[in-house]
């Protein structure tokens, strides 16, 4: 990054200086040093956010807000390694530092990926009525409403672009003009964002027979209300190596029967369990499809994805099951909006 210097800020330094290196940088972080221009600690714009709901005022020195454990990385690392350390901690920027502790450079995700990006699609589907968040949903779609201080979708958008990914298919219904107008064509997310438009609700699978040209390559589709700290290349890894037609992203889910189960042998109880723990994989709402599927959803009609794969099944084609251990949340009612609320500073 050739202007990482700008980042720089001494450690007797104020938020509000940090607040003036952000916005003259564009760098969307600070780095705290001391007179030798060793690393003391990071801060972005979330850290000062959070120093100001502690009622620190714009005096406060920055120490104080800072990051004083930053992730970094030594001088000389490969590329490739630089990018496995931002994927596995989930990282816009990573310092580069000497062995004597002094900042010699910057990387930033963009740079990074720039040059690695993937030729696979994504369908997000946003198109649903959110009934089950009302009344946050009366006015604004679910793909915007917030969690942190970005928008569900613009995260989801922004862990792809970030892996690689530029070409997004948007599938929308409800509200639809909010979400357009909210993302354009992309351009400002370092991305290509088309549109779906259901005319009038399509399911979870059919919106997909819309896309306007046939992929050159296997590609993802995501319900747009998920939050998940997925690799999605090891996914569409794992498609490409079991030949599947359908791979279904899967999560163990265990629940308790809260009564004591018989067990039962031509009328004879042969045993009696309390309150069973059973498991269970559920979908996770994450596809890989192969550019051939798209064949069953022609002419387009309303459809759900487990039809759609009881039909390649069916037709003595392969749905695979990739299981997800990664974190991952459906935010499908209130409380599950909470708590990503909650997590969201830890997670992402």
């Amino acid at each position: 990054m050739k202007n990482w210097r700008q980042g720089l800020l001494l450690e007797g330094s104020s938020i509000r200086d940090a607040m003036s290196v952000l916005d003259r940088s564009a760098l969307q972080i600070v780095l705290v040093v001391d007179k030798d221009e060793r690393l003391l600690g990071t801060v972005t714009d979330g850290d000062i956010r959070r120093g100001l709901l502690r009622d620190l005022n714009q005096a406060t020195r920055i120490v104080e807000v800072m990051n004083r454990t930053p992730i970094t990385a030594p001088e000389g690392l490969p590329r490739q390694e630089l990018i496995e350390i931002l994927r596995r901690h989930d990282l816009h920027h990573i310092p580069i530092v000497a062995a004597n502790g002094r900042v010699v450079g910057l990387e930033a995700d963009t740079e990074l990926y720039e040059g690695a990006e993937r030729d696979n699609w994504v369908v997000l589907m946003a198109g649903g009525l959110g009934q089950r968040l009302r009344p946050l949903t009366d006015d604004i779609p679910k793909p915007l409403l917030a969690v942190g201080d970005r928008p569900l979708l613009e995260i989801i958008i922004d862990r792809f672009v970030r892996q690689g990914f530029r070409r997004f298919f948007v599938s929308v219904n409800y509200r639809a003009d909010m979400v357009k107008e909210h993302f354009g064509d992309g351009t400002r997310f370092g991305c290509d964002i088309r549109y779906l438009e259901e005319r009038e609700p399509l399911g979870t699978a059919g919106a997909i027979g819309l896309l306007p040209e046939m992929p050159t390559a296997p590609f993802i589709v995501m319900n747009g209300d998920l939050l998940t700290t997925l690799d999605f290349e090891r996914l569409l890894e794992f498609h490409t190596k079991h030949g599947a037609d359908v791979t279904l992203a899967v999560r163990r889910y265990s629940h308790q029967i809260p009564y004591g189960v018989a067990e039962i042998l031509h009328n004879r109880v042969t045993s009696i369990v309390e309150k069973p723990i059973k498991e269970c994989y559920i979908s996770g709402g994450i596809y890989v499809l192969s550019p051939s599927v798209l064949s069953k959803l022609q002419p387009v009609r309303q459809i759900d994805m487990p039809d759609l794969m009881r039909d390649v099944i069916a037709g003595r084609g392969q749905v695979s099951a990739f299981p997800v251990t990664e974190y991952w949340i459906d935010i499908g009612r209130i409380e599950d909006l909470e708590r990503a609320r909650r997590e969201f500073d830890i997670t992402y």
